[in-house]
């Protein structure tokens, strides 16, 4: 049986005493793709946010084992400074000493090599994801929890990540997508829905 490299237990998160998560419980295995579907307004970005730690919970305990890669739904970027700028700040964040090397695989896996030198600011919404995604994993992290992950994605960038998502699983890396799209969830191992706080 793969190791569980992330466990989330009893996680329970009120906004202004509205329930939002109601006693969520998970295990994302080692090789795993798991994808968190839901409807607008049904917790799936405070789950994910709670579990990389962003978000407090009111209750409950998540368990990493690892490092963690967070691709936030809105881009954490910097409009005055360019990709390049991202790539080292955050290398340099992560503790990454060599990061020029999957730096530049994730530019050409994302297709946005031509922006290296492009400030922020400049960037179209997909480039902007793109970056923030290349953020996450500039680390090689054990433990991948991705929200929306490719929004605004050209229909190549869309097809590049899912092959890297394959690869990334076949490496033992776990991963948490959450996803919009009722296509995707084939390329899933296991599925969660969410709906009125609870994980299904």
């Amino acid at each position: 049986m793969t190791s569980v490299l992330l466990e989330a237990r009893g996680l329970a998160k009120h906004y202004r005493r509205r329930p939002v998560l109601r006693g969520v419980t998970l295990d994302l295995h080692a090789g795993t793709v798991a994808g968190v579907v839901g409807e607008n307004g049904s917790g799936k970005t405070t789950l994910v946010r709670v579990l990389a730690g962003i978000l407090a919970a009111d209750a409950g305990s998540v368990t990493i084992a690892g490092r963690l890669g967070y691709c936030p739904q809105d881009p954490l970027v910097f409009g005055d400074l360019t990709v390049q700028e991202h790539l080292r700040y955050f290398a340099a964040a992560y503790g990454v000493e060599r990061w020029e090397e999957p730096a530049d695989r994730l530019l050409d896996v994302l297709c946005f090599r031509t922006h290296l030198h492009d400030r922020v600011d400049q960037l179209s919404g997909g480039t902007r994801q793109k970056l923030n995604l290349a953020l996450a994993l500039l680390h090689s992290p054990e433990v991948l929890l991705l929200d929306e992950p490719y929004s605004g994605f050209d229909g190549r960038t869309y097809s590049a990540f899912w092959d890297l998502v394959a690869q990334l699983r076949a490496a033992g890396r776990a991963l948490l997508v959450v996803s919009p799209l009722i296509h995707d969830l084939g390329r899933f191992d296991v599925v969660y829905e969410i709906s009125e706080g609870v994980l299904r």
